[in-house]
């Protein structure tokens, strides 16, 4: 029996982004609202979620997004960016990493498997892409996102400032190697 969870790569039209830009905001609303400001939340939401902005992720060649669709529904998805420079002194970027920049799962799918099977796709991706490295940022107090990230095999390498409206937090930089 085939399981009805697709995990797709993102066509990159104008509805795909409107999508993404739903589902982005309910995510990180979901997951970070009772731990920021209202007034933070929204500005970072109206910066990050736009449907332009989404557009404009969506047709960088660097670019993948994979949906995980339950029927016709998005459920989650994982942003993913080749030649990352996260965890290395500035203008480093190298082609052979990829960056998981966004692996975000609808909290009512959260203990699924939707994560996991992104995760396992996204892994696929970076291979394919013959990279040698992934890297991610997570919040350090999201203590479920780096359980998760850490029975992948992802390892701490340092720490960078990640901004949520006006306030400054602090993100872990986590690696595995391929």
């Amino acid at each position: 029996m085939t399981s009805p969870l697709r995990i797709t790569v993102a066509k990159r039209t104008a509805p795909v982004a409107a999508q993404l830009a739903e589902l982005g905001h309910q995510t990180f609303q979901e997951t970070f609202a009772a731990t920021n400001t209202a007034g933070d939340m929204a500005a970072f939401l109206a910066e990050n979620f736009s449907p332009a902005k989404q557009l404009a992720e969506l047709q960088d060649p660097k670019t993948t997004f994979l949906l995980g669709q339950m029927v016709q529904e998005v459920i989650g998805y994982a942003k993913l960016r080749t030649g990352s420079a996260l965890g290395l002194e500035p203008r480093k970027a190298v082609d052979d990493r990829l960056e998981i920049e966004r692996l975000y799962v609808r909290e009512d799918w959260i203990g699924t498997g939707l994560g996991a099977s992104l995760m396992r796709r996204a892994l696929e991706e970076a291979r394919t892409q013959s990279c040698r490295t992934v890297v991610l940022g997570v919040w350090e107090h999201n203590q479920r996102a780096l359980a998760f990230y850490q029975r992948f095999g992802f390892r701490p390498i340092g720490t960078h400032e990640f901004r949520v409206g006006n306030d400054i937090q602090t993100d872990l930089i986590l690696r595995k190697g391929l």
